[in-house]
């Protein structure tokens, strides 16, 4: 098949469009670029922490990011966070350390063993027998470690490296458990508010599906691990994530549907639980929660842990 702007090889088909290696590239950034423009993600006087793993979706998120702040003179960093995962994280980070050497970007290591000495294999089991998933104990203690880190380094935004697919599985995920007022948090700017001492997050990738981030990372020839975390296989978004691959291969743009339809709602919802779930800040540690005291606390006590 032949591109449809030039008469190179495509290597990619967005709908009746036909994309070559560069074409799909700039199609690609240019798309980045506009939901980084539409939603106001990045401003001139922001300093942005950019979460990331060393996976594909997050070394495309760092190097599309690092393209768009160097234009705009924005300060950026990589703040990656150390679970402990034996032979995967050790890995992805190593794959992090050469991409910003290459690139010239400063990067920040947090560790669980650090922060709350242990690691994720050394815990899960008994998070398991807690009926607590792995994800679920990572989740809670990885987003509280990438913002502190990110409000101590003097972060004013923390960009992830969720995409379309993530979005579309966490929509589905909460309403499978009835968890609407999980849903008003997310969008391409995550909260409900603006809250003091949480650093916002914002989706740069937030319109790209994984497919896309998969191929752009093989395109640009990072050196990457496509593999999956180990403990991807025991978690609920897996499943939602197999519903959803299968009804995209059969009704194409389904994801792409899911997400631009809770986009036209996502006003509402935000509207009706910033109200309803103030934020306070926790008891024990004085980060921002929707309670007396905080998730991370919580699991600290539930898996009996000494924290720093």
């Amino acid at each position: 098949m032949q591109c449809t702007k030039c008469d190179n090889h495509a290597v990619y088909r967005l709908s009746d469009q036909l994309y070559c290696k560069d074409h799909f590239c700039r199609y690609f950034e240019n798309k980045v670029y506009k939901t980084i423009k539409k939603f106001s993600l990045f401003r001139p006087d922001d300093k942005i922490a950019v979460a990331s793993s060393g996976g594909k979706d997050s070394l495309a998120l760092l190097y599309t990011v690092m393209l768009y702040t160097n234009k705009y003179n924005i300060p950026f960093f990589a703040l990656a966070v150390d679970e402990g995962i034996a032979g995967y994280r050790d890995s992805s980070l190593d794959d992090l350390k050469f991409f910003c050497s290459q690139f010239d970007i400063k990067y920040h290591i947090v560790s669980f063993q650090d922060k709350i000495n242990t690691t994720l294999d050394n815990i899960k089991d008994k998070g398991i027998s807690l009926n607590k998933k792995p994800c679920t104990v990572c989740g809670i203690f990885r987003r509280t470690l990438l913002n502190r880190a990110a409000r101590e380094l003097g972060a004013t935004k923390l960009a992830t490296g969720h995409n379309l697919d993530d979005e579309a599985q966490s929509l589905l995920m909460n309403t499978m458990k009835g968890n609407m007022s999980h849903n008003a948090a997310l969008g391409p700017v995550t909260g409900l508010s603006s809250t003091k001492g949480f650093v916002q997050r914002v989706k740069p990738l937030y319109f790209m599906l994984e497919k896309e981030t998969r191929l752009y990372a093989f395109i640009k020839n990072f050196k990457v691990d496509f593999n999956e975390c180990p403990n991807i296989s025991l978690s609920f978004r897996a499943g939602v994530r197999d519903i959803l691959n299968n009804m995209e291969s059969t009704s194409p743009g389904t994801k792409n549907g899911i997400v631009n339809s809770f986009l036209e709602i996502l006003p509402l919802l935000k509207e009706k639980y910033r109200n309803e779930k103030p934020f306070s800040f926790c008891e024990r540690c004085n980060d921002p929660c929707s309670g007396k005291i905080c998730n991370a606390c919580q699991m600290e006590d539930l898996l009996c842990l000494k924290v720093n």
